[in-house]
């Protein structure tokens, strides 16, 4: 069965960008130009996704009126020519989204549970807001939607990060490993300093069959005192072997503030009407640093 529907959830409250998310969604917040949940929702259409759902929670409606048809602003782009703003604002509109809030701040586990009935009886595609996967040859989700339909198994996207870092995520404990494709003994939700298994970490993109729905209603709340997904994953790996897959792209963290903002340094030096004049004020803040030693 094809993929064609995917979950993202944005019901987070974004306590690491306060003040600016006390009345703002973080995944509104802009790279450059763009809010950040825009670049996940292209991805998800590039990979052939057709309906979406965003699980929201309150204070969230600005996500809602960004996907909504603004018609008076598509008709003045219209009728001033300005057809470049217009497609960007139109760049969405190819995919059916749907919204649901998760009532109880429970996890990112019952988050996706939240979504079920919109799922049905269909595999599905998880996308999470704070990872953005960049590869112009082929969308990270694409990637594992390839190796699901090869292999008819739930399939986990994985980056490999420094041995200090497997404590902020997912990390699996590999078995064979057959190029990208990895087997998995165990998915352990931020193992304690010292304890990861590998530094394989789930970074932001599933494949998922709708198995996992039984597993998420059944389970207790883990690490943070929250419903996990990684937890629930592990329980079907169990039943249903479940495979990671070493996706090619760079990953850029927009979770955290640091990351943030090297995602819109890094966006904003592609665009050339751009580039120029940050490359100039970099030099004039390195020149300053320098006299000012």
């Amino acid at each position: 069965m094809r993929v064609k529907k995917a979950i993202i959830p944005a019901a987070g409250l974004g306590t690491r960008f306060l003040p600016a998310t006390k009345a703002m969604p973080k995944e509104m917040l802009p790279i450059v130009d763009k809010p950040t949940i825009q670049y996940i929702v292209e991805e998800a259409i590039a990979s052939g996704i057709e309906d979406i759902i965003i699980v929201t929670g309150k204070g969230k409606r600005a996500i809602e009126d960004h996907f909504d048809h603004a018609f008076e602003l598509e008709e003045t782009l219209l009728r001033k020519g300005k057809t470049d703003m217009l497609d960007s604002v139109l760049q969405t509109s190819s995919v059916e989204i749907h919204y649901i809030r998760q009532k109880q701040p429970l996890g990112l586990g019952h988050a996706i549970w939240s979504a079920r009935k919109f799922i049905g009886d269909e595999p599905f595609a998880v996308l999470l807001g704070d990872d953005i996967v960049e590869n112009d040859a082929e969308p990270g989700l694409l990637q594992l939607v390839d190796q699901f339909n090869k292999t008819g198994q739930s399939v986990i996207g994985v980056k490999q990060v420094s041995e200090e870092d497997t404590q902020r995520y997912g990390i699996i404990d590999p078995g064979a490993i057959d190029g990208k494709l990895i087997d998995v003994n165990k998915f352990v939700e931020k193992p304690e300093p010292g304890t990861a298994p590998s530094n394989y970490a789930i970074m932001g993109r599933y494949v998922l069959t709708p198995e996992i729905f039984k597993f998420l209603a059944e389970q207790e709340p883990g690490a943070g005192g929250e419903i996990q997904l990684t937890d629930a994953i592990q329980k079907l790996n169990e039943v249903h072997s479940v495979s990671a897959y070493e996706f090619d792209g760079r990953r850029f963290d927009v979770g955290e503030k640091f990351g943030f903002i090297e995602t819109t340094i890094e966006f904003a030096l592609k665009r050339p009407e751009l580039r120029g004049q940050l490359l100039q004020l970099f030099r004039e803040k390195l020149d300053e640093e320098e006299r000012n030693k």
